[in-house]
């Protein structure tokens, strides 16, 4: 098999399952950010049985976020040492903040609040919670800063093969990072709320520990509101965005293959087909002339189409669009869960609608399974490229590396992430057994 399809197989593997523990902490960091914030100022015991429990869930899914975040720097090395020579003088230094601002900053203060918590005065315990959440945000900042450039390049010069820094704001504020650190953020706030709502709809369905179900999920029902419109809001400007900046991911997104003046935006369709010859008009749902209108502000705008561009340059495009409309799909379906939730809070009747207490405990997952198809759409979308008009994918490869070292290492990996996956439940489960006790 190709070691290029091989080397992303194993780097895509490794990224999306890493991803799934800071999808969950830095939404649940801000929670228990605003639980503390309450016990502080209030003094009342909820809070803080409150802040501790969900603190132990938050110090579970760290610690796994850790030990599988550290492969990936390693992988560059192994497998992308092309890419990383390349690049080296611009990816290092916000993986390096990252690890000095923000890793250290979380880690520290989240070993006061689960070990110095009765050690440390009620001001320093509230103002260690506001630092493990600006610790994970800041942490998803700089990995984001580094990814942002793959897609926007900039504030850089190429020589002797090599892309050396020459603007380090313009590299960090390149076109693309203010707009998808904005919509990673709120998306990771709307995970964090779906986990604290569908444990917390668990208790209630076991008649356990009411009180902190129902203060915790009040209190994740506002930020799961605020962060679905957002979502809603910053997802607009990052689509925005790509259009500007990548007019053929943005083609395949939207399956349109040819430049259309008041292009219609597609609410359904069959994937579009790879192969230029092939790529007849399937049955669609379509709203006319909105795409342009989201696009571009203009009904008239034209939107350039996949055959502006050469074949070999085209992403996969079923996979992008298949995974921008799920995407889509599933924020209006949480939408929506919000909202009835939203009303039987504000009507006292959510006690006594088990089937729907029992749909929250299900959606736990619907977020981030969004989240990775957003972060699919973005990375399958940006081949084939690896920087994107710059180096592409094939040429980041490592040299020496056969398809037999990858297929042995990424089966190696696959058996080591199930472990690890089991290890979280299982450890989750117990906790969330355990319970934040009674009052």
């Amino acid at each position: 098999m190709d070691p290029v399809i091989l080397a992303r197989v194993q780097f895509a593997m490794t990224v999306m399952f890493h991803f799934l523990f800071p999808t969950l902490t830095i939404g649940l960091g801000l929670l228990i950010a605003v639980f503390e914030t309450l016990r502080w100022r209030t003094g009342d015991p909820l809070w803080d049985r409150t802040a501790l429990f969900w603190t132990r869930i938050f110090g579970l899914t760290f610690v796994m976020g850790v030990a599988t975040g550290v492969v990936l720097e390693f992988e560059f090395g192994t497998n992308w040492a092309r890419y990383a020579a390349f690049v080296g003088d611009l990816f290092g230094a916000p993986l390096a903040a990252e690890g000095l601002f923000a890793f250290f900053l979380e880690s520290t203060f989240l070993g006061v609040l689960l070990f110095g918590r009765d050690r440390v005065s009620s001001r320093l315990r509230w103002l260690a919670a506001v630092l493990v959440a600006l610790g994970s945000t800041l942490s998803a900042f700089w990995i984001i800063v580094a990814d942002s450039w793959m897609q926007t390049p900039a504030g850089f010069e190429i020589a002797g093969g090599r892309a050396w820094l020459t603007d380090f704001w313009a590299a960090v504020f390149n076109p693309s990072t203010l707009q998808r650190f904005a919509h990673t953020v709120v998306a990771t706030w709307v995970a964090g709320a779906f986990l604290v709502i569908g444990i917390s709809a668990f208790y209630l369905l076991r008649r356990r520990s009411r009180d902190v179900a129902l203060a915790s999920i009040r209190v994740a029902l506002a930020l799961a509101l605020a962060g679905i419109v957002l979502v809603f809001v910053t997802g607009d400007q990052s689509a925005r965005q790509v259009a500007y900046t990548q007019a053929a991911k943005f083609a395949a997104m939207q399956g349109l293959y040819s430049t259309t003046a008041g292009a219609p935006l597609v609410l359904w369709s069959l994937p579009p087909a790879q192969d230029p010859s092939a790529a007849a008009r399937a049955p669609e749902i379509v709203v006319t002339r909105l795409l342009s209108l989201l696009a571009f502000g203009n009904v008239t705008a034209t939107v350039r189409g996949l055959s502006e561009f050469p074949a070999a340059d085209w992403p996969p495009v079923a996979l992008t669009f298949l995974a921008y409309h799920n995407m889509v799909i599933l924020g209006t379906l949480m939408l929506l869960e919000v909202l009835v939730l939203a009303v039987l809070v504000w009507r006292g009747t959510l006690e006594s609608h088990r089937g729907w207490l029992t749909a929250f405990l299900w959606s736990i997952p619907i977020p981030v399974v969004a989240i990775q198809l957003g972060w699919f759409t973005a990375e399958v979308g940006r081949q084939p490229w690896i920087v994107y008009g710059v180096l592409r994918t094939e040429s980041g490869v490592s040299p020496n590396v056969t398809a037999l070292d990858l297929g042995i290492s990424l089966a190696l990996f696959a058996a080591a992430y199930l472990v690890i996956a089991w290890l979280w439940l299982a450890l989750v489960r117990r906790e969330v057994l355990r319970g934040p006790g009674e009052a």
